[in-house]
């Protein structure tokens, strides 16, 4: 029968200097009021993550069911306006044709439900699978933060009823840097931006007659900077260093910018005078060209163009449109105020109220 012999080897890094607990504690008294107060606002925080977190996910499914129950509407409304059409236009038919009416019927009907299993059960299931990705991402964070809040307590719990000082130091310690585990943290999951820097340029031209005043950027793929310059009517271009090279007016006060192409934007202008229109200019050469344009029947403020179409919010409506500007459907509406729907295309506004400075 072999034998087998098991080596374990384990290396041993040498301390540079050891400090006995009981020096610690003399040098570093506990500081259980000051850890008291950190815990607190450690928790409070932690709590008010979690509800953040949950009411976000309760209200990605409450606009999903919204969505769905839209979409399924506007299908419906679609085949009624078919019918009703049929109807009109099939009164007095000969009993010959009859027939071949009901079967072109019975084929566009088909097409209008293909048409809804194609394009509306593709987006909510794309809808769908974001809401879960939310939860599940939010239920590992809460997991996370569930453990910490645990050990947090038992810690502190420990520090205060241990009369040992060295064992109410090692507890201490460790609740401090279970802390610290916990503002990192929070951190992460609470800031999603971090501002790296500043500087100001002038962006005011000598045929400005008005403050500037921008309402939109967009960043090329290239480094150019648009910016819609809302009270002088101008959507300008700057370069990589931020300089001036080129502007197009607008037939009213650009209200939003979206890159559609690597070198073309849209832009939805409002004006009191002009139609609410959507302006397309492409970008040539260090250029801005003023390209096509569509009118709308409703205000366009913000917009945003993913997988082909174009999102525009009226203020209380988020509408989907063609490239072309044939309206697809709108996708939400809340009329409770006049300005429910302006985040709706999910677009960061970044707003400079300083005079002739980006």
């Amino acid at each position: 029968m072999p034998w087998y012999v098991h080596v374990l080897i384990v290396y041993f890094s040498q301390c540079s200097k050891v400090t006995p607990i009981n020096e610690l504690t003399n040098t570093q008294p506990t500081d259980l009021q000051g850890l008291s107060v950190k815990l607190e606002t450690v928790l409070g925080e932690i709590k008010s993550l979690q509800i953040s977190q949950e009411a976000s996910v309760e209200s990605l499914q409450k606009t999903y069911k919204e969505q769905g129950a839209v979409m399924i509407e506007q299908m419906r409304g679609n085949l009624n306006t078919y019918i009703d059409e049929c109807d009109n236009n099939y009164v007095g038919t000969s009993g010959g044709n009859e027939h071949y009416l009901k079967e072109e019927m019975c084929r566009n009907v088909v097409s209008i439900v293909n048409e809804f299993d194609n394009i509306t059960v593709k987006e909510l299931n794309e809808m769908k699978d974001e809401v879960l990705r939310k939860k599940v991402s939010i239920a590992r964070s809460f997991n996370k933060f569930t453990d910490l809040q645990n050990d947090l307590k038992t810690y502190y719990y420990y520090s205060q009823k241990i009369e040992h000082k060295g064992l109410c130091f090692i507890a201490s310690m460790k609740c401090e840097r279970k802390l610290q585990q916990a503002l990192t943290l929070l951190d992460k999951s609470g800031n999603m931006f971090t501002l790296q820097g500043k500087s100001l340029h002038k962006v005011r031209i000598p045929s400005d007659t008005d403050s500037c005043h921008i309402t939109a950027i967009c960043v090329l793929p290239e480094g150019q900077v648009l910016i819609a310059d809302f009270n002088n009517k101008k959507v300008k271009l700057l370069d990589k260093q931020y300089r001036m090279v080129s502007h197009c007016g607008v037939n009213g006060y650009p209200h939003d910018i979206c890159q559609i192409k690597p070198s073309a934007i849209a832009v939805t202008v409002e004006d009191f005078s002009n139609p609410h229109e959507v302006q397309f200019i492409t970008v040539t050469q260090s250029q801005l060209v003023p390209a096509r344009k569509f009118q709308l029947k409703h205000k366009c403020i913000c917009i945003a163009h993913h997988q082909g179409a174009l999102y525009i919010s009226s203020g209380t409506a988020l509408y989907k449109y063609s490239m072309r500007g044939k309206l697809l459907n709108k996708v939400y509406e809340n009329i409770s105020h006049e300005d429910t729907g302006k985040n709706y295309c999910e677009l960061i506004m970044i707003r400079w109220h300083w005079e002739y400075v980006l």
